[in-house]
């Protein structure tokens, strides 16, 4: 974005505000410092020539059922949407929900709602719907103490968010939820995250790692490539982790918590000495 001499002056400022919370930089990957400004966001982002220091340890979060109760949001999105369009359009709707789940590999709520939109494209509650999807309370779905164990680890290490997602929704969740002001806009958000390590280890610098994500195969392939740099840790929280069939096909974490607000009673040198 850049300034349009022919806009009024708090459109420009808008359009610099923007600039500064979101940059895109590359098709992959979208990395969020809201509170540096663009010039510093090479430097900030250790994208500059000089590579920045490792810390001793980053602790790596995701989002979806590990903070964040999305189980939870899909439903009231179902509800949202049966009361809207009725049952027929919205089952339409979560279909091609599903189907551009299984094309990208993450959930596209808006790009679902394009999809709609071509299907239906007369419906007069698009714009609610989708003004539903925008103003959705998302922080009222942290885990009971979600943002206390953020605030927990990062008195002794650095913290940020780890995570899967569209370039729109999901930054979006982020910020209102408070996640992104917990881990003080640290967050990397890819299509892969699991195919992003070079990168997450470009941007974060750290003598060892700890991730800690509900999806069992992510935390097995980061596990496999990063070995005993990472310790990986498995928050039974959502139908991916409580799929017991599911679990199984992979070897366990180094630890498990049945709940995120567990991990207080860690810390980050219990958490550093648990990785085998």
């Amino acid at each position: 974005l850049s300034q349009n001499p022919e806009l009024p002056n708090r459109a420009n400022s808008a359009a610099a505000a923007f600039t500064q919370q979101f940059t895109l930089i590359d098709t992959k990957t979208l990395i969020l410092y809201s509170y540096h400004p663009m010039s510093k966001l090479k430097k900030v982002l250790g994208r500059s020539t000089r590579r920045k220091a490792p810390v001793p340890t980053v602790v790596l979060f995701d989002v979806d059922n590990t903070l964040l109760d999305n189980d939870r949001v899909g439903k009231d999105l179902h509800k949202i949407l049966r009361q809207e369009v009725g049952s027929r359009r919205a089952n339409a709707y979560w279909q091609g929900f599903e189907e551009l789940r299984a094309t990208l590999g993450y959930a596209d709520y808006l790009g679902a709602l394009q999809d709609y939109r071509k299907k239906f494209p007369h419906d007069v509650h698009l714009l609610q719907l989708s003004r539903l999807m925008i103003d959705y309370p998302f922080h009222r779905r942290l885990y009971p103490k979600a943002l206390q164990v953020v605030a927990h680890f990062r008195r002794t290490a650095a913290v940020a968010v780890l995570s899967d997602g569209d370039v729109v929704f999901q930054p979006h969740k982020v910020r209102c939820s408070g996640i992104e002001a917990a881990v003080g806009s640290h967050v990397l958000i890819y299509v892969h995250k699991e195919s992003e390590l070079k990168d997450v280890r470009h941007c974060l610098p750290a003598e060892h790692y700890v991730l800690v994500d509900d999806k069992i195969r992510i935390l097995a392939a980061v596990k496999k490539i990063w070995k005993r740099k990472v310790t990986t840790v498995f928050v039974r929280q959502g139908h991916y982790a409580l799929d017991k069939a599911l679990v199984a096909k992979y070897p366990p974490a180094d630890l498990t918590v049945g709940k995120i607000g567990d991990l207080l009673r860690f810390s980050v040198d219990e958490l550093r000495s648990a990785a085998v």
